[in-house]
Formats: structure tokens, C-alpha cells, sequence
């Protein structure tokens, strides 16, 4: 699989160029989208066609990971004639959240095949999808993505998958779904810490023990707050964590 970094940006920032957390994950040709947070739509359509994408997979329902299905949608009705559609699976009341967004009910349902985020396996396209729940907010959960077939949590054949957190709050709820050889994308709001008491994110060093403790191949960080030092957060990881770790950004592009 590849990975391309469409955005990896918090919910504010002033780093000119960063926007919310998206990441296109493509096995020969078919992709993937996890979360389309804000300002990400552009990144987006700037490296594949939208309308081809074979789903949308949302984590959370806070803005900065899903409000640039706004843009997607009318991408979708009025780009093209006949319009098109694309697959969008999220947590429960998505399709509410959007359709309030215009005040129109049937908003969402005129460009989007909404089906419900929940605990297990999916197929989708190409992919074997396992989303669990994570401490955070409402219904949001973490997903491992891998090819189906290949390296999938039902495949029985081992290899390599792509977890990301999402947003998460406790390090520990990722490691039902970490398996030796895989890829961790890890919420890392808070860098190196302190984290506020109220927020439900990981510091740097949480990342990578869930990292350690589940025998990942490498740790990449994203999501991480203005204000932050990176080097004194990738510090604090490459303490708790002996594999490759890096930062992500906007536009990079790794092998799973």
C-alpha cells in the first residue's frame, strides 16, 4: 500500500500550508480516504479524481476531520453531469451533522452512500478495514487498514497494515488492532507534553509505547498542536520507542 499525507493538521494552526487530518491510502490504483478535515478537499483533488475514491472512512465527528465532505459533496453533484457519488462510512448521526451544516434535510444523501462506523472488520474495495473504539469523544475509533486477502485481520496471512489512531486519548485502546510489522499513525496533539487535563489526545511518548508495545515496524506523529517543539516531541518518542519515528506532513508519500 501507499500512503499520501493530504493534510496532518490539528484543529488550528499558524503553519502556513497545514490543513486538517487526511490520508489517502492507495493498493494499485484503488484509494482509500481516511478523515477530510478542514481545508484538505484541495490536496485531495489535487492528487487523484475525488469521484473515484472508493469510500471516505471518518474517525470522529469533530469538524477538523470531516467538514471538507462539504466541498466533496458539491464536488460531486454539480462537477459532473450525471452526478456522482461516493461511499462515506462514519460514526452515527454523520449524515445529520451535514445535512444541519445547510439546514436541508437530504443534504448529504444526494451525493453520499452513508453507511455506520462500528466495531469489526469491513471490506471495502481492495481493503480489509478493522475499526475499534477509543477513548475521545462520542463514537471515535481507530482503523487498520491493510489489503484484503493479504494482510487483513481476517486474511490469516501476516504482513503489513496501516493503524491509525484517529484521535485517541488512551494509548492502550490502539493495541487490539497493532500487529508486529505495522505502520502506527498516531494522534500526537500535545508533542512531548504537558497535555491539558479536559483533552483527550496522546503525548509523543504514549505514541510510542503503543508503538513498542505492539511491535510496530516505525511511528509516524501527526495532529501535533501550535506551540509544540517538534524535536523536543520526537525526543520524547525516540525514548520510549527504538524504530524509525518521523512527523508527517502535507504531502509526503510512504510505503505500508
Amino acid at each position: 500500500m501507499q500512503l499520501t499525507v493530504i493534510g496532518a493538521g490539528p484543529a488550528y494552526t499558524n503553519r502556513r500550508g497545514s490543513v486538517g487530518s487526511s490520508y489517502l491510502v492507495r493498493a494499485e490504483g484503488p484509494a482509500l480516504l481516511l478523515d477530510l478535515g478542514q481545508g484538505a478537499f484541495p490536496n485531495l483533488a489535487s492528487t487523484i479524481e475525488p469521484s473515484t475514491l472508493v469510500a471516505v472512512v471518518v474517525t470522529h465527528l469533530h469538524p477538523d476531520h470531516f467538514v471538507d465532505l462539504v466541498p466533496l459533496r458539491h464536488y460531486l453533484r454539480f462537477e459532473f453531469e450525471p452526478s456522482r457519488r461516493v461511499a462515506v462510512i462514519g460514526p452515527t448521526d454523520l449524515g445529520t451533522r451535514l445535512d444541519a451544516l445547510h439546514g436541508t434535510a437530504g443534504w448529504t444523501a444526494s451525493s453520499f452512500d452513508i453507511s455506520t462506523l462500528a466495531e469489526g472488520v469491513r471490506r471495502v474495495g481492495p481493503f480489509e478495514v478493522e475499526a475499534r473504539r477509543v477513548l475521545h469523544s462520542g463514537d471515535s475509533f481507530a482503523l487498520r487498514v491493510s489489503v484484503a486477502g493479504g494482510s487483513g485481520a481476517g486474511s490469516g496471512t501476516p504482513g503489513p497494515g496501516l493503524v491509525y489512531s484517529g484521535d485517541c486519548g488512551r494509548a492502550d485502546d490502539l493495541l487490539p488492532l497493532i500487529r508486529p510489522g505495522d505502520t502506527l499513525l498516531a494522534d500526537a496533539s500535545f508533542g512531548a507534553g504537558p497535555m491539558p487535563v479536559e483533552d483527550m489526545h496522546l503525548t509523543t511518548a504514549e505514541a510510542a509505547r503503543a508503538a513498542a508495545a505492539g511491535r510496530a515496524a516505525r511511528l509516524l506523529l501527526t495532529h501535533i498542536q501550535m506551540g509544540y517543539s517538534r524535536p523536543d516531541a520526537l525526543a520524547a518518542a525516540q525514548a520510549v520507542f527504538a524504530g524509525p519515528i518521523r512527523f508527517v506532513v502535507e504531502g509526503d508519500e510512504l510505503k505500508v
